[in-house]
């Protein structure tokens, strides 16, 4: 199974701009900037996807293991908070901090702690975050060069 996403990007890093779409369509000339990124402007950014696809990834993998478990949630809520610092003189992202309430009748607190660890060390989007990345660049012919 692979899913694709694609961004364009137009002139220089403060003042460009560039969109973002994916396959589905769900996301389709959706806007990101430096402002967007850095700053309060309407739009989105790289952060904020990872962050929502973390959020959902992790909540997914929690229910189906608490299924295994014999349990069946209720209700689960997940807000994911990646953090995006400057770090020797890089902008580099530190850390996922995710924030979960879960409403699972007949668990102990105990159980539903070990659960939730689980899912969080092993969904598909907190394994991806250890990966290794590749990447295919290639110039194309035109101005320039």
């Amino acid at each position: 199974m692979k899913r694709t996403a694609s961004a364009i990007w137009s002139g220089d890093l403060k003042s460009g701009h560039g969109a973002l779409a994916t396959h589905s369509g769900v996301l389709k000339d959706t806007p990101y900037s430096f402002a967007t990124r850095f700053e309060a402007a309407h739009g989105t950014n790289p952060e904020e996807l990872i962050a929502a696809a973390h959020a959902g990834c992790f909540t997914m993998a929690l229910s189906a293991s608490l299924g295994k478990a014999g349990f069946t949630p209720k209700r689960l809520a997940t807000q994911a908070t990646v953090s995006l610092d400057l770090v020797s003189g890089n902008w580099t992202v530190t850390g996922v901090h995710l924030e979960n309430e879960a409403w699972v009748p007949g668990i102990g607190a105990e159980t539903f702690a070990q659960i939730a660890a689980d899912a969080k060390a092993n969904c598909p989007i907190s394994r991806l975050l250890r990966a290794e990345i590749s990447l295919h660049a290639k110039l194309e012919p035109g101005e320039g060069h």
